[in-house]
């Protein structure tokens, strides 16, 4: 009698630790996925930003561009052209990174520094353990003395 019941625990055992992993596995995708939905939310709110900017830039770069070449042009001193150089500097960056491939070599030379030289992506003191994280909650916690 005995051994059926054992038997039977044992059975609903197993199902439950089938349980536990496929639900911790569900939640790990789970967690994954919106990881990665935020970062590529994140990634188009940057290039959303720089397309903005480089519409004011543009804008501020075109008055500067004529102002710098009238003055230019009207005192014959071409030392006053001279600002249009960093800014158009400025201007073909953002509009690279909005509307151009920037960001698609970035991601190329990233790919490139983790496959080639991932020691360059060492963390002071390795990355975080529990243990390292409990330390420093202890010494920053007021809330609980524990000896």
């Amino acid at each position: 009698m005995g051994f059926f019941i054992s038997k039977s625990l044992d059975q609903n055992m197993k199902k439950q630790q089938e349980f536990m992993l496929m639900n911790s596995r569900l939640q790990l995708e789970r967690q994954i996925l919106m990881q990665n939905q935020m970062r590529e939310r994140q990634v188009a709110m940057q290039i959303a930003w720089s397309r903005e900017f480089l519409k004011y830039y543009g804008a501020f770069f075109g008055i500067a561009a004529v102002g710098c070449t009238v003055g230019a042009l009207k005192k014959r001193r071409p030392q006053i052209f001279l600002p249009i150089i960093p800014l158009s500097i400025v201007f073909v960056y953002q509009l690279d990174l909005g509307y151009g491939t920037l960001a698609k070599r970035m991601k190329a030379d990233a790919e490139a520094i983790l496959e080639n030289e991932s020691d360059r992506l060492a963390l002071p003191y390795g990355p975080p353990t529990f243990e390292s994280i409990e330390k420093a909650r202890r010494a920053q916690s007021t809330f609980f003395i524990e000896k």
